[in-house]
């Protein structure tokens, strides 16, 4: 069997870098584009600045671009932001992704840039027994309602 030379792709001398070669060929294998999702969630703050913390991204849903809010009036504020959102997004995607952009409450779901901003947390609350507490179970029927709530709210103060 007969090889000719020239044809064909030209061969580089020596190896490549894994970090040279393995991005051309990730993008090669991404044909849905979803790794540059990847880039635009991971770069959301830079991308939106302030705004960022008005509107965190949740998915997608085809060209609806799906952001978290944390509050309503938080909500109502940057849907008036969208079109700006929107053009912003579609500029780091180097072509129009997404033509809409939906609000949704953050209820506690975490974003796709990772970012969970909680709240600091309540310190646990200390209840006082009150004084005269089960001086009333003489008095309460125990198969009532009202009976089995107080029962239960003493058993509240006994397992702590």
């Amino acid at each position: 069997m007969a090889y000719r030379r020239g044809s064909g792709p030209k061969r580089r001398k020596g190896a490549a870098s894994l970090s040279d070669a393995l991005p051309r060929f990730l993008d090669r294998l991404d044909t849905r584009g979803g790794m540059a999702l990847v880039r635009l969630w991971r770069n959301w703050d830079e991308l939106l600045g302030e705004m960022a913390r008005m509107a965190r991204p949740l998915g997608h849903r085809g060209s609806k671009l799906i952001l978290a809010a944390e509050d309503p009036v938080v909500m109502q504020e940057a849907y008036y932001l969208g079109p700006m959102i929107l053009e912003k997004v579609n500029g780091f995607l180097r072509q129009e992704v997404f033509d809409k952009v939906v609000f949704e409450l953050l209820n506690g779901r975490v974003p796709l840039d990772g970012e969970i901003r909680p709240e600091a947390p309540k310190p646990p609350r200390k209840l006082k027994k009150p004084e005269k507490l089960g001086s009333l179970n003489e008095e309460l029927d125990p198969d009532s309602p009202v009976g089995r709530c107080y029962r239960a709210y003493q058993q509240m103060f006994d397992d702590s």
